[in-house]
């Protein structure tokens, strides 16, 4: 039988590709006229990156390390246009890590800080706010911060809590061998972080500063995870969790009435998986009690910390069921490389009635899990900045995100704990998912259907989700004719 003539194959695979195309994340967007306009300049930008990384993959920004290409991101036209982009909000986030630490480094200027240990040793400081000197610690005396620093100096004191607090190293192949070593150096920073962080006047100058870098990066919708460590003062009043909630909420309707465009934020409660059954029993309490005293800001429940090591969802199972059905489940789940041993946490999240998945890296692997996720409209939360850092993936062109921008998935992308690796709230994901994830040929189209997903897989109302995109639409049209008033001149 002779086989089809040349003509023949090459309608077949235009249809092919055609059919390929079809069915990505964001080919049911359509675009304005004006927005063609600016498509074609981020595709002419985007091809630009491309190009140069195809020729050269080691100068291909998402194959390499996030720590070893901050620079070159920053110099990115693409990057830079991203960084202007309305992107709606952040749905995976944790409340000490989002923005950036320098409130925490200008926290240690106040009087009455004390610190235990040095920074040259192989344990991290301890610190405290008190008015008067704390006993000692493990027969270690404290230090006034006043006089450590006389001794350092303002800038080498500084320059050593910072590299205390963030994950950031020139080495990072060495320095974190694998996902234990990431995670062990992550959990170690909270030594040193929280009993800074936890401080009252700082806690609130903290997540503040937050939303004023969510704003300016162009995000105007927060939900983020918190574990609701004690919060003190120097009365030595330590702040209920019920009054923690209180705090977050008054801040955060204050900066939303004074920035009209910014749509709001929202509270998962999200205690660390690790716990005993007592302490988790703890948590399921806790959990309603919020629920019901902050009913439009508590949106939902989740578990966190390194899965591997962690309690699996399967010895939580039958309580969280029980667990009132107006509080929603947006778990942790599949942020692992193994199959099947703690990735099986993904089975129990849809089968628990997970809204959305945190990470879900390993949900390829699941067959049933990859059908659901579309059944269920369950969305998946991807970090791929985290993924990479926290020794999941080494090359962002092979997360498992591809898979899921490939084929329509509810999907999401977000960041984790961008301040741990010297990151935006939100661009540097958002480019890295772009350019790094996505097809070549996804374009402006995808951007704004991720950003519109943002809005629709929230744990808003259906009366908040209009109001957030009327905000963003506007947000968007302002974008769109900046960005062609740029492309013109």
């Amino acid at each position: 039988m002779p086989r089809m003539s040349y003509e023949e194959f090459l309608a077949q695979r235009t249809e092919f590709v055609s059919q390929e195309e079809s069915r990505a994340l964001g080919a049911d967007v359509v675009l304005t006229e004006d927005e063609q306009k600016v498509n074609e300049h981020v595709m002419k930008l985007k091809k630009a990156e491309l190009d140069v990384g195809f020729k050269s993959p080691i100068d291909f920004a998402p194959s390499r390390h996030f720590f070893k290409v901050l620079d070159q991101i920053k110099n990115s036209p693409l990057f830079q246009l991203i960084q202007k982009m309305p992107k709606g909000g952040i749905l995976h986030a944790h409340d000490t890590a989002i923005g950036s630490m320098e409130p925490v480094i200008k926290a240690t200027y106040q009087k009455f800080l004390w610190q235990n240990g040095d920074f040259d040793r192989p344990s991290p400081p301890h610190f405290k706010f008190s008015k008067t000197k704390p006993e000692p610690l493990d027969g270690v005396e404290w230090r006034s911060v006043t006089d450590v620093r006389k001794e350092l100096g303002n800038e080498g004191f500084d320059e050593n809590l910072r590299s205390l607090l963030t994950l950031f190293v020139d080495n990072p192949e060495v320095a974190y061998p694998c996902i234990s070593h990431a995670w062990g150096r992550f959990f170690s920073m909270f030594i040193s972080l929280e009993p800074i962080i936890t401080f009252k006047p700082v806690w609130e100058e903290y997540f503040t500063n937050t939303l004023k870098e969510l704003y300016a990066d162009n995000v105007t919708y927060l939900e983020f995870r918190g574990v609701l460590p004690p919060v003190y003062d120097l009365d030595n009043r330590v702040y209920s969790p019920e009054e923690v909630v209180q705090i977050y909420y008054d801040l955060s309707e204050k900066f939303k009435k004074e920035h009209p465009d910014f749509v709001g934020v929202k509270f998962i409660y999200a205690p660390i998986r690790m716990a005993d059954d007592a302490t988790f029993d703890g948590y399921l309490r806790e959990a309603e009690n919020l629920h019901k005293k902050f009913p439009t800001f508590v949106a939902g429940f989740d578990l966190v910390g390194q899965e591997d090591l962690g309690r699996p969802l399967t010895d939580f199972n039958e309580r969280l069921l029980k667990l009132s059905s107006s509080i929603q489940f947006f778990f942790h789940a599949g942020e692992t490389n193994w199959n099947g041993l703690s990735d099986d946490n993904l089975i129990d999240a849809v089968l628990l009635g997970a809204k959305r998945i945190g990470h879900g890296f390993a949900a390829v692997k699941h067959p049933r899990v990859m059908e659901e996720l579309k059944k269920r409209n369950i969305c998946i939360e991807l970090n791929p900045i985290s993924n990479q850092v926290l020794k999941l993936v080494d090359d962002c062109r092979n997360h498992a995100g591809a898979i899921y921008f490939s084929d329509n998935y509810p999907v999401v992308v977000s960041s984790d704990d961008p301040a741990f690796w010297c990151a935006s709230p939100l661009s540097h994901d958002f480019y890295v998912a772009f350019l790094g994830l996505a097809s070549a040929r996804q374009d402006l189209r995808l951007l704004k259907k991720l950003a519109l997903n943002s809005i629709e897989y929230s744990g808003m109302t259906k009366a908040e989700k209009v109001e957030a995109k009327l905000k963003w639409n506007v947000a968007w049209n302002h974008f769109i004719d900046q960005t062609l008033k740029t492309i013109d001149q």
